[in-house]
């Protein structure tokens, strides 16, 4: 051990469990030519090569598969020890980078924010808007927004809020002149605001209600990605249109649009904070999480109280 640079054996390690040169390069937070460096510096030392490579694949060796095995975890406890140690001793600070959906955004994270970075005024926090389905590892992110079907199994899941619903709105002008549905089926004979994700994908409308799913796909007159515009053509009267509930509250109790099929909108579990479970978070994360935990405890006092 004395000659062997750990560094070097970090680097091997998060090759092997990416096996991907690139993203384990961003893990370690250097180039790739440099990773290639210390792995064939540490192949050197050992006198056994490690992981066979060409330019689409990486595969280990006999030796490099015993090494995972015998020093991942090792490596793991160890990273997991010096991290808390760290924590004791240092203000979190740096950057905290998150990537997270439009909606997720301004209503749950966004009313966070200011509290959050009076608290901990040494963190630089981006919170970048992305409603793609993303590797934040690769695309170096320190944690991802996402709702619970699309949360990876090897992530760390914190909720971030209580239960959110959908609404069906339109203008009260829309509604008096074309009529109310009954039925999720009834928003076919009507026209729509729908959104397109980055994907291409335009997803169907989804209601439940007693235990029963039904989808549609109302013809659109507008497909809007853009909320603002969604928003602004519904109160002028293009139609219905399916949004967050919290996007619209306002708006239905000034009477400024009309909500419909509330029974057909059940409410289904809010957005959750996840990252890597490999090793201890960052400082700036772990304090993020723990921010989030007292925020939601505050949250449920206030919801018993009222």
């Amino acid at each position: 051990m004395a000659d062997l640079d750990l560094r070097n054996l970090e680097a091997f390690l998060a090759v092997a469990r990416t096996r991907n040169f690139r993203r384990a390069a961003v893990e370690q937070r250097v180039s790739v030519s440099s990773l290639s460096q210390r792995l064939r510096d540490m192949e050197e030392r050992l006198g056994v090569r490690l992981m066979n490579r060409t330019t689409r694949s990486v595969a280990l060796t006999e030796a490099g598969e015993l090494l995972l095995a015998r020093a991942g975890p090792a490596v793991t406890d160890i990273g997991a020890a010096l991290d808390q140690v760290r924590g004791l001793r240092e203000v979190p600070s740096g950057r905290l980078r998150i990537n997270a959906p439009p909606p997720a955004i301004d209503l749950v994270l966004a009313p966070m924010v200011g509290s959050f970075l009076r608290a901990h005024p040494q963190i630089e926090l981006e919170i970048a808007a992305d409603t793609s389905f993303i590797d934040i590892v690769g695309a170096g992110f320190d944690a991802g927004v996402r709702y619970g079907e699309h949360l990876a199994q090897d992530m760390i899941a914190v909720s971030l809020g209580p239960a959110q619903r959908y609404a069906v709105v339109a203008s009260p002008q829309y509604v008096a002149q074309h009529g109310r549905p009954k039925h999720p089926k009834d928003l076919l004979d009507h026209a729509s605001i729908r959104t397109r994700f980055g994907s291409g994908v335009m997803p169907d409308w989804e209601f439940e209600k007693a235990g029963r799913v039904v989808k549609v796909a109302p013809p659109p007159s507008l497909v809007a990605t853009h909320l603002g515009l969604g928003m602004r053509a519904a109160v002028d009267g293009v139609g219905f249109w399916l949004t967050f509930e919290g996007y619209v509250t306002d708006a239905v109790k000034s009477g400024e649009l009309a909500s419909v099929l509330e029974d057909w909108c059940a409410p289904f579990p809010g957005p959750f904070l996840y990252y890597p479970s490999r090793r201890q978070p960052p400082p700036a994360l772990a304090a993020f999480v723990s921010f989030v935990a007292d925020w939601r405890k505050r949250e449920r006092r206030t919801l018993k109280q009222t």
